[in-house]
């Protein structure tokens, strides 16, 4: 299985393994597939469908907000070509101040 934690850590030293796990947990099934586990941030619906399931309907948080947060993680993983679905997930929900609701 993939170090999440690892991954994310490139990014955040501090990351809480527990909200990393709940993460993986929450994706499940989707981390199976290597195509489903990353997030391909030139694909415009991929990114629309973060903000929508992840940050509308997981964290709560629409529109303008979301959007940003998606694009400042997007920058933020630009160097990175596989871009764990978990770690982008993760990084978002920092972003937004949402990690304590995961």
């Amino acid at each position: 299985m993939t170090d999440y934690l690892a991954d994310v850590k490139k990014y955040d030293a501090g990351a809480d393994e527990a909200v990393v796990q709940k993460i993986v947990r929450h994706l499940g099934i989707a981390l199976r597939n290597r195509d489903s586990s990353l997030v391909s941030a030139t694909d415009k619906s991929e990114l629309d469908r973060v903000v929508e399931k992840w940050c509308g309907k997981k964290l709560g948080v629409t529109g303008a907000p979301a959007e940003a947060a998606v694009a400042a993680v997007a920058k933020t993983m630009a160097a990175d070509h596989s871009k764990s679905r978990v770690t982008f997930y993760y990084l978002v929900a920092k972003e937004l101040g949402k990690l304590a609701d995961i």
